[in-house]
C-alpha cells in the first residue's frame, strides 16, 4: 500500500512540474528541508540544505515572474517541455528516495508531468478565451493551484 500512495505523490508532483517546472523541485526541497521528506542517510539528503532550498526558491520565483512575460515559449515547445519531465521525474525521484522507491517514483513523476503540462495548457487556454483573450487570469490560477498544490504534495508525504 505504501508503494502506491508514494508513486500516485510522485504522479501528482510531477504534475506540478508540468504546471510550473520549477515549482515541483522548490517544494520537495523545501518538504526535504522541513523533514516532511525524509531524504535522511540517502542519495537525495542534499535536497534538505539551505542552499539548494534557496536556489530552487528563486529559480521558482523567477519562473513565476518569467511566466507572465507576453514572450515567454509555449510550455508544450520541445525544450519547455523536457524541462518538466526532467524536473517531474527528478522531483518524482526525491519523493520515492524517503521510501527506498526512486525508479518507480522517477517513471510516475515523468507520466505525471506529460499530463501537468497537457492539462496546464489546456487550463490555461480555456480561461484566456473566456476573458477575452487575457492569459493574466489562467496564469495566476495556475501559479496558485501550481505552488499550493506543490507544497500539499511535500507535506502529504510525512503522513505515508
Amino acid at each position: 500500500m505504501t508503494q502506491v500512495l508514494v508513486l500516485v505523490l510522485a504522479l501528482l508532483i510531477g504534475v506540478v512540474a508540468g504546471a510550473r517546472a520549477m515549482t515541483a523541485p522548490a517544494a520537495v526541497a523545501w518538504g526535504a528541508m522541513l523533514g516532511w521528506i525524509d531524504v535522511t542517510d540517502k542519495w537525495s539528503e542534499w535536497m534538505a540544505h539551505p542552499i539548494t532550498v534557496t536556489v530552487l526558491t528563486i529559480l521558482l520565483v523567477g519562473e513565476l515572474i518569467t511566466d507572465q512575460l507576453p514572450k515567454t515559449p509555449s510550455r508544450k515547445v520541445p525544450p519547455q517541455f523536457l524541462a518538466r519531465l526532467v524536473t517531474g521525474g527528478f522531483s518524482g525521484a526525491v519523493i520515492g528516495s524517503a521510501f527506498f522507491h526512486t525508479f518507480s517514483a522517477t517513471g510516475a513523476g515523468v507520466i505525471g508531468a506529460v499530463l501537468g503540462t497537457l492539462a496546464g495548457a489546456a487550463l490555461r487556454s480555456g480561461l484566456a478565451a473566456k476573458n477575452n483573450g487575457s492569459d493574466r487570469p489562467g496564469a495566476f490560477t495556475e501559479d496558485v493551484l501550481a505552488v499550493g498544490g506543490g507544497f500539499l504534495v511535500a507535506f502529504l508525504v510525512s503522513l505515508v
